[in-house]
């Protein structure tokens, strides 16, 4: 039976929203949403105290996306999440000696972590908020990547969840928020991994997490569907078009062409460099592909020239009637997707690395730009 809690609002539609991983690239997700939090705002005639965590039954977010979920769960506006981002971006890419850099990794994490754990803190009012915290307002899951035993790590505040047990020595609810964000955020070559020691009844367990990015997780749209549907996750909500919503956000795309590559380029180096990016792309992808396949997608750019946006007849396939309503917000960041959205001036290879803090009022204008699609109109059936 399901344990019976607070954020578990019976007879409502369902409402989930997923936010993708990509370092700083995140502003461009918070534009996104503080057009969402203002225009439901607007529209459930609110005031300035309204949070999305008002709205939203179950939040889920891998690296970045991690970071932004939590605040958002523990009831932050967005632009209190944005002035965190402008303020800690430039010390949280803390970067390391030259040497380290080249062998282990280009940050340290120690002012992450700090910063994390103050942003934490002040919005629980627990000086070591868990993963079972009560100042979590919604459903929280934040994806992982346990090295130890190399497989994904979806964790989430579920009560009802299998390792959510509390009779459990090792219940994932007594984990520190923090580090379990920390850990999502742990990009190989990045930032060096996290280390959480779980409790065990004749011994402690000790895992290395990195970030959840490398896992077919970095959109977590559709694992974040599944969490919320399948039985043995044990919320079983309730699916159909009417009935739940999932709105899913990306923080930019930049699969640009290597027209004159050749095989000799294709080294070591190249595939060290390269190969993560491409993984975490096509990832990415097949979990939006999902999303269309099986929800009425409202509104999201083409997939490819094969399949195109899966919008409207695009979009019909094995699933009929559709089991959610779907919507995805992402930008492309090559030349030619910077100009559709009128932003000729900004220079791709700003907006595209993961660590850019020098631009981060462009990869705001990036964020703004594609905040022009929220259509309050694709909300009208989850306004109660």
């Amino acid at each position: 039976m399901p344990v019976k809690d607070k954020k578990d609002k019976k007879g409502r539609t369902r409402k989930l929203l997923a936010l993708d991983g990509g370092g700083i690239r995140g502003v461009m997700t918070l534009e996104v949403l503080a057009k969402i939090e203002s225009e439901l705002q607007t529209k459930l005639k609110r005031t300035d105290k309204f949070v999305l965590a008002d709205y939203f039954d179950y939040i889920a977010g891998t690296s970045t996306g991690a970071i932004i979920a939590t605040c958002l769960s523990l009831g932050m506006r967005v632009a209190d999440i944005r002035k965190f981002y402008i303020d800690s971006g430039p010390a949280m890419f803390d970067k390391t000696n030259l040497l380290r850099r080249y062998l282990l990794n280009k940050f340290h994490d120690q002012k992450l972590a700090k910063k994390l754990q103050q942003v934490i803190a002040a919005q629980s009012g627990e000086p070591m908020a868990t993963l079972g915290s009560p100042a979590l307002r919604t459903y929280l899951m934040l994806v992982l990547r346990n090295a130890t035993t190399d497989s994904p790590w979806p964790v989430s505040n579920n009560p009802a969840a299998k390792y959510n047990d509390r009779a459990r020595p090792d219940c994932n609810l007594d984990l520190p928020l923090w580090q379990l964000v920390r850990a999502s955020t742990a990009a190989p070559t990045y930032f060096p991994p996290e280390i959480v020691i779980f409790k065990g009844k004749d011994r402690d367990y000790e895992f290395i997490f990195v970030d959840g990015g490398v896992t077919m997780y970095n959109n977590p749209a559709f694992q974040l569907f599944l969490m919320a549907t399948v039985k043995p996750y044990k919320l079983a909500w309730e699916t159909g078009e009417d009935k739940m919503l999932l709105v899913s956000l990306g923080t930019g795309t930049a699969a640009d062409a290597n027209q004159n590559l050749t095989p000799e380029q294709m080294n070591i180096v190249y595939n060290a460099s390269s190969l993560p990016a491409a993984f975490m792309f096509a990832a990415s992808n097949e979990q939006d592909f999902l999303c269309r396949t099986f929800g009425n997608c409202l509104n999201g750019g083409q997939l490819d020239r094969e399949v195109w946006d899966m919008k409207e007849e695009n979009g019909q396939g094995p699933a009929n009637p559709k089991l959610f309503t779907y919507m995805r917000y992402n930008a492309d960041l090559t030349r030619a997707g910077l100009d559709a959205l009128g932003l000729s001036h900004i220079e791709p290879r700003s907006v595209q690395q993961m660590d850019s803090v020098e631009y981060i009022p462009q990869l705001q204008e990036v964020g703004r730009a594609v905040a022009k699609e929220v259509n309050i109109e694709h909300f009208a059936a989850f306004l109660q």
